[in-house]
């Protein structure tokens, strides 16, 4: 392996970094240069992998043709066409790959399942994940399991395989992340709720410590909670109408922000300013996605190490 130029370090970035910048895992990153040369880092004598702001924009370009859903394979043809010329029209791997996943959920294969979401973990980072995969398949999956024969067990198997699937990934980033926590919190009486786990495995790959209540809890006890945890953020997860009576005095005693994610954010449209005056410092997204948009305009990830 040659040599790199003696340059400034000040110049260079390490993957970690560059993966704290872009929200790129570094397995992701090696992934891109290995398959398709989409970054290419210099290397020092000993083999490690450094960055400069050029790798860094355009990897910010790399996830602008992802999150548009073209296929990682043709992203490199659409970020070096001359900007001249018109670029073929891209391919899209998230159709046939929810096909794939609604197969195998179908058949209730676990291995299937896993190695077709494996496969597009190493590919993609989670937002375009989450965004492009995860949130349409989900969408398939209620519209498949309106009425039908055995949904009930479809449903119970996806969910199982997705809450023991994120919650490991969440595991292993909580042992190497330091700070405070974000407490997330399952509101809703549905059992296992994957968006909240979407939340959850956003947040934590985004670089903040995660703890996940898949269960309701009452008022004084969630306050307990953040007050044990010294919570960062809480984040209430609810996908169905929410008793908004009693929300005010369940989050009135929890100092940190509070978040309201879900379908409960949209069907209780009309009533969230009265709530938001009595509460404060409360916050309402109704995905995912937008919640952690929020999370990282509030300064809540990437929170340094203590």
């Amino acid at each position: 392996m040659t040599d790199i130029e003696p340059i400034p370090s000040a110049n260079w970035l390490p993957i970690r970094e560059v993966s704290r910048l872009t929200g790129v895992n570094p397995v992701t990153l090696r992934a891109w240069e290995r398959r398709y040369g989409l970054v290419i880092p210099h290397r020092t004598a000993k083999g490690h992998r450094l960055f400069d702001i050029a790798h860094v924009e355009r990897i910010q370009q790399i996830l602008t043709w992802l999150n548009r859903g073209v296929a990682v394979s043709q992203v490199k043809a659409l970020i070096d066409a001359p900007s001249t010329g018109a670029p073929a029209a891209p391919g899209n791997d998230w159709v046939p790959l929810r096909r794939n996943l609604l197969q195998a959920i179908g058949s209730l294969s676990e291995r299937r399942v896993d190695e077709l979401f494996n496969q597009a973990m190493a590919l993609y980072p989670p937002a375009t994940l989450c965004e492009q995969l995860m949130l349409p398949l989900l969408a398939e999956l209620d519209h498949r399991w309106q009425g039908q024969f055995g949904a009930q067990m479809e449903r119970v198997f996806f969910y199982s395989w997705l809450r023991s699937k994120l919650g490991a990934r969440i595991y292993h980033n909580n042992r190497q992340l330091r700070g405070r926590p974000l407490l997330m919190v399952n509101q809703s009486d549905l059992a296992m709720e994957p968006a909240l786990w979407l939340t959850a495995w956003l947040a934590s790959g985004a670089g903040c410590p995660v703890e996940v209540f898949d269960w309701p809890l009452p008022a004084g006890e969630l306050a307990l909670a953040c007050e044990r945890l010294d919570a960062r953020a809480l984040v209430l997860y609810a996908s169905k109408a929410m008793p908004l009576g009693q929300l005010p005095r369940l989050l009135s005693n929890c100092p940190c922000p509070k978040l309201i994610v879900g379908p409960a954010v949209r069907i209780h449209h009309n009533d969230w300013l009265a709530i938001s005056a009595q509460v404060g410092d409360l916050h309402l997204l109704d995905t995912p996605l937008k919640a952690q948009a929020r999370l990282h305009q509030l300064g809540l990830l990437h929170e340094p190490a203590s």
